[in-house]
């Protein structure tokens, strides 16, 4: 038997009523044999859950359904089918062998020309990928949502990659940073961008480029983020492991240190640390930026 509809559930920031919680249900006692996929891309339609390109929410509305059928306020079909999981789907092989190349060390000056590519969604994102799982001490996997991908090319050959996604919704620092309000952060979270990798390939040695780097694409990552996702980046942040490293390169890049991270991740339930704590950084992509996030928004 069904749970009572409670007044509110609360999915990802978003307060869901009770009303919206029978409308699920109607929606499901109307459809009974279409399957949870078909499902939620009725919910999205019906509520009007598109992102900015056009593009259903379908993902954001299947999770909120499953929450609720978890709960007891909604009960799915049975699932027809195990989708595989999508971190581990596009998890990239290492290369094979290894792409690696000779030992380049010289002045920024005496580099030449670099060519930094936006390469999602495109042939080169695979590479970027492997370069990434090879080369970087995290490894890689493809995020889910937004997210946008720089290769660096100098002297024909890759020499860095930069990672960047949506933003954590919950972080102290930044939001009081900010100045926002916990409804115009709902609204506007999507205007930031969150540096997730910043790779220079372990046989590149030039000076000063990492920082040159951040800056370039700091220039053109919002115009770069409008041609994918149909809307700009005010902000952009990243997190410093400070027992591996000092930041040097995004100071010297004119970003911003904020402070400590709590160490309990974005879905903690303890509210106790459970895991390093980190350096947040932020650079502000012009003057205006607090004025742009904190316009009212609509969820």
């Amino acid at each position: 038997m069904l749970a009572v509809v409670q007044t509110e559930f609360r999915y990802r920031g978003r307060n869901i009523s009770g009303a919206e919680i029978e409308s699920v249900r109607q929606l499901i006692a109307d459809h009974p044999g279409l399957s949870r996929r078909r499902l939620s891309a009725k919910l999205c339609q019906s509520w009007n859950w598109v992102q900015a390109n056009g593009q259903l929410r379908d993902m954001v509305a299947r999770g909120l359904m499953l929450q609720l059928h978890r709960a007891g306020l909604i009960v799915l079909p049975a699932k027809r089918k195990s989708v595989p999981n999508n971190a581990a789907r596009h998890r990239a092989p290492l290369l094979e062998p290894p792409l690696e190349a000779a030992p380049l060390e010289c002045d920024l000056a005496d580099l030449g020309p670099l060519e930094i590519r936006q390469v999602r969604r495109t042939p080169e994102e695979a590479l970027f990928g492997r370069l990434l799982q090879t080369y970087h001490y995290l490894g890689y996997r493809r995020p889910v949502g937004e997210h946008v991908k720089y290769l660096v090319y100098g002297r024909g050959q890759p020499m860095a990659c930069l990672a960047w996604s949506s933003a954590p919704r919950h972080l102290g620092p930044r939001d009081r940073f900010i100045g926002w309000s916990a409804a115009q952060r709902r609204a506007q979270i999507h205007l930031l961008a969150y540096n997730t990798r910043f790779l220079i390939l372990p046989w590149v040695k030039v000076r000063h480029l990492a920082s040159h780097l951040l800056g370039r694409v700091a220039r053109r990552i919002s115009d770069d983020w409008q041609q994918l996702y149909q809307h700009p980046i005010y902000l952009l942040e990243t997190f410093i492991e400070p027992a591996r490293f000092r930041g040097t390169c995004y100071r010297a890049a004119n970003w911003l240190p904020l402070g400590l991270t709590t160490g309990r991740g974005k879905n903690d339930l303890t509210h106790q640390p459970n895991r390093s704590l980190k350096e947040l950084w932020v650079q502000p992509l012009g003057r205006d930026f607090r004025q742009r996030l904190c316009q009212e928004g609509h969820e």
